[in-house]
């Protein structure tokens, strides 16, 4: 009776064995066909913004891609001034602003085959001077952050060219160079002064609309 019981038990043992091999068989196919096929769905192309853009030319589509090339600019242009900075201070990054800002800006508007500035009402360099109409919104983003607002995209579009508003707000690093003339170090006063004569982009507090993106899409 006991070897039996130990056939038995054997046979019982090897069956559940063959079929927890079989199972394991099939999930091991399964996964594989798995990562094939995500692997293969990894490999398609995937649509870039702008092919984005021309399959769904929508208002909604432009905000989010002029959004985008401004913000990856002043990410590319934010993450070279904190260098600039930490390297040599506030009066590096003046210089850095001074030669490199705007061949940056220019690099970006290459990458994304467009047209990206940045502009104010009161520029520091004249070549950041705001046109008529980009005034006109710099005082509408100016009115929805003094009311507290989120201030949201504006796209103007005409004839298949679109043209892409969004503001550009202080914060405490820009008030270092930005800043009230009373709260600036007088060593980056004169350094102001002696880059930019005509300097108009002083006098900020934190939280104020300092100028706007303009990018024009297509």
């Amino acid at each position: 009776m006991f070897s039996s019981n130990c056939d038995g038990h054997y046979k019982s043992r090897r069956s559940s064995r063959l079929i927890f091999a079989s199972n394991s068989a099939r999930m091991k196919y399964f996964f594989l066909l798995l990562i094939i096929a995500l692997s293969f769905y990894g490999c398609q192309h995937q649509p870039s913004a702008d092919q984005a853009v021309a399959a769904h030319p929508g208002k909604k589509q432009m905000e989010t891609i002029g959004l985008e090339y401004a913000l990856e600019t002043q990410k590319v242009l934010g993450k070279n001034l904190m260098q600039a900075i930490q390297s040599q201070g506030p009066l590096h990054a003046l210089e850095f602003c001074n030669t490199r800002a705007i061949p940056l800006t220019d690099s970006m508007a290459q990458h994304y085959a467009t047209s990206i500035r940045r502009v104010s009402d009161k520029p520091r360099n004249p070549d950041n001077e705001a046109n008529a109409e980009e005034l006109k919104y710099i005082e509408l983003f100016k009115k929805q952050v003094a009311a507290g607002q989120d201030p949201l995209p504006v796209v103007l579009e005409r004839q298949g060219i679109a043209q892409f508003y969004y503001p550009i707000v202080t914060n405490s690093m820009c008030l270092q160079c930005h800043g009230k003339s009373t709260e600036l170090k007088p060593d980056v006063a004169q350094k102001i002064r002696s880059l930019y004569p005509a300097d108009k982009a002083t006098g900020y507090s934190e939280n104020e609309v300092r100028g706007i993106w303009s990018v024009g899409l297509k």
